[in-house]
């Protein structure tokens, strides 16, 4: 029997199994390290080693092999690290190694484990308590990790140190991201070696101030509330400070303005010594701190000042071997690469991403000027300027080391990714993706619609052709900072909507103002306003569709959505009744007070400052609004977009005596994952809009119309 997309989805972690990914060159580029699971529904990685002349590749570590079977166990601090970091395969889902790739480090079921690449030896070490992130030093000597809350070294060869910080008490952990700079800020990590292996620069987050939140799933009683120290808008945030840690016991924290720069966005300690980006509360102001690491003081080295915000742009800062500092500005409608403070990339060539830096050359990523949907691939060095690597439209990354670039290539034409190992003067060398092809093809239309040129594409059922009829649409946006959804690739949600309308709609997909890729004016479009510009864009796109695609019927149009997606939904139904006649709102943020203060901060402001923009964005103070059907959907374990989102602005709809839906998934996260629920959750979705929208598409599978296990459905009305 032929599995079904939104199973395959869930079944192949929307097609990431499989996948190879997380690349490591040796200094001489001649051998690749990777993770990547045996098959596209395995969701267990291992570690592999390919020879980039060969192509040859070999197993390093299968996590099978190494726990004889056994189960894997996930300590709670792995679990929340993976949460914040989307990572939701098992196995090796992470590793590091020494600046000579001689050592490799992993944990696996809450246990240190070290490959030797010489010989290829996997060895277990005897690590204290249930390890989280753990990475040898750059000379390969030792290894360090997280377990307890402490940050904790061990020899390499098995002999254990004390712990060089910490524990300190139940709220204060060493070597851990805190949730604000995981979830919103892509700090993933909390500590970073010396070059020489003697010291360790790592943050100490003490959330004893922060307020206490608790999740519980009303399906499981006898299991108490999960205590979650959560930092909603305008409440107060973890304390993070630093600390250079030696091995010899001296301990000094690093100094600077933390009443007027309270955020950790970045840190690091090269061969040019130790520092951190840190951010005002506002997130106006950034600066760049070198740090002495024999004393704690500091020192600008450079600083960043915005009128909305400072954008945090991933892999900066960074620094060349020479010393030079590598950073962006945006000026005049560009984001720019910069180095040593010069602007080093032409004006309209958009900033997305450094991949790394190799001696005086940068690896970055930028979106042309003349298609926003595609990522190429960039290198600059003095001398040659900013050179295209990739020559094909699509979505580039990739790593480069000793003369050799992995280079990933996602296009419109194939689903999945093509990844080239390149050494000059050699034939390029495949590493293959084992990833699952999707069980239906996209019939994708792209689009650019409006005066503002809003990218789209329009999905079509494969079934239909010109004289059919009329298509409802449906619009599937993310539409949110943060993410495009319009991009040169085959993805999986684009897979999502396609099979969306193969059950009778014509779906649109629009990313309007305040979605990355067209530069720093076009993100800030939504300042002080997260929703009314967004919205008004999905509004001018359908209309614009509408005219270009006469087979749409823009009499039956509803909008379905997840996280801020899911809230887009729900506002442009309250909104725009006489546009959208039914929405579909999953994990929504209904109150923008409850949304973490980092990322909510950032575009509203404090809601101590600003509370009529918080009003104006509150989904609560619009129920009463409400004429037209709506769905909310919620996990009760999210973590993320907690479910008291979902239950207030069902309770305020009820009060309001406004008729709706409610879907509760039990013991769900903000990531739908167990398959069956992920599968009839999409059909529940289907039903709703086939049934307010007047749909009944052809060859509807009989499992359209079963009831939903595990969910708990309400209906609610006043």
């Amino acid at each position: 029997m032929r599995i079904s997309l939104p199973r395959q989805l869930a079944r192949t972690e929307r097609f990431t199994l499989g996948v190879p990914d997380q690349f490591t060159l040796t200094p001489d580029g001649a051998t690749v390290l990777f993770l990547r699971s045996r098959a596209g529904d395995d969701p267990v990685s291992c570690l592999w080693a390919l020879d980039a002349g060969s192509g040859t590749e070999r197993l390093l570590a299968d996590p099978a092999e190494l726990l004889g079977g056994a189960a894997e166990q996930l300590p709670e601090a792995e679990r929340i690290r993976r949460e914040r970091d989307r990572q939701f395969g098992a196995g090796i889902v992470g590793y590091a190694t020494d600046e000579a790739v001689r050592l490799v480090a992993f944990a696996l079921s809450g246990e240190l484990w070290t490959v030797a690449m010489a010989g290829g030896r996997v060895q277990r070490l005897p690590a204290a308590g249930s390890v989280v992130d753990p990475r040898p030093d750059p000379t390969g000597e030792r290894i360090a990790y997280v377990a307890g809350g402490a940050l904790r070294v061990i020899e390499a060869g098995g002999t254990p140190h004390h712990a060089v910080a910490g524990p300190e008490g139940p709220d204060v952990t060493f070597g851990l991201a805190e949730h604000v700079a995981a979830e919103s800020m892509g700090r993933t990590r909390g500590y970073w070696w010396a070059p020489d292996g003697q010291r360790l620069l790592t943050a100490r987050v003490d959330s004893a101030a922060v307020q206490l939140w608790h999740i519980c799933d009303p399906a499981d009683p006898g299991k108490p509330p999960q205590p979650v120290r959560y930092p909603a808008a305008g409440t107060a945030n973890a304390e993070v400070t630093l600390w250079v840690a030696g091995l010899d016991g001296t301990r000094p924290q690093v100094r600077w303005d933390r009443d007027g720069y309270e955020y950790v966005p970045a840190a690091g300690w090269d061969a040019h010594g130790p520092y951190a980006t840190v951010q005002s509360r506002d997130q106006r102001s950034l600066l760049l701190l070198g740090i002495d690491p024999a004393d704690g003081a500091t020192r600008v080295l450079a600083e960043q000042r915005d009128e909305c915000w400072v954008q945090l742009v991933p892999g900066l800062p960074a620094r060349l071997g020479s010393g030079a500092l590598v950073s962006h500005a945006d000026l005049r409608g560009t984001r720019y690469l910069t180095v040593g403070g010069a602007t080093v990339t032409p004006p309209g060539l958009q900033l997305l991403e450094v991949l790394g830096t190799d001696g005086e050359e940068v690896l970055f990523t930028a979106s042309v000027p003349e298609d926003p949907t595609q990522a190429s691939l960039w290198s600059y060095r003095a001398g040659d300027g900013a050179r295209q690597l990739s020559t094909e439209p699509g979505v580039h990354t990739g790593v480069r080391r000793g003369g050799t670039l992995v280079h990933v290539a996602r296009t419109a034409d194939l689903p999945g990714s093509r990844i080239g190992v390149l050494r000059p003067g050699e034939p390029a060398v495949t590493i293959a993706s084992l990833a699952a092809r999707p069980v239906l093809d996209l019939r994708a239309v792209p689009l650019v619609l409006g005066p503002r040129e809003l990218r789209s594409v329009l999905l079509l059922p494969s079934w239909y052709r010109r004289g059919d009829g009329l298509l409802p649409v449906l619009l599937d946006p993310y539409a949110g900072p943060g993410m495009q959804k319009v991009t040169a690739e085959q993805h999986a949600m684009s897979f999502v909507s396609q099979w969306f309308a193969e059950q009778g709609f014509a779906v649109l997909v629009t990313d309007g103002r305040g979605t990355p890729g067209r530069g720093p004016a076009w993100e800030r479009e939504i300042y002080g306003d997260i929703f009314g510009p967004v919205l008004e864009d999905q509004v001018t796109a359908l209309a614009e569709a509408g005219r270009q695609h006469p087979e749409l019927d823009l009499g039956r149009v509803g909008i379905r959505g997840w996280s801020f997606s899911g809230a887009l939904a729900a506002m442009a139904i309250l909104r725009r009744p006489d546009i959208f006649r039914a929405a579909v709102a999953g994990a929504a943020v209904t109150d923008q007070r409850m949304y973490d203060t980092n990322w909510r901060e950032r575009f509203l402001g404090h809601p101590d400052q600003y509370p009529d923009r918080y009003d104006a964005c509150s989904l609560l103070l619009e129920a009463p609004k409400l004429t037209r059907p709506l769905l909310l959907i919620h996990g009760l374990t999210d973590d993320n977009v907690f479910p008291a989102n979902t239950l207030r602005l069902s309770s305020a709809l009820l009060a309001a005596g406004r008729p709706h839906e409610v879907l509760l998934l039990s013991g769900t996260t903000h990531h739908v994952r167990d398959e069956t629920v992920f599968e009839n959750l999409h059909w529940h979705q289907v039903r709703f809009l086939q049934r307010h929208l007047g749909v009944k598409p052809p060859g509807a599978p009989a499992a359209a119309s079963a009831p939903v296990p595990g969910p708990a459905t309400q209906r609610a009305s006043g």
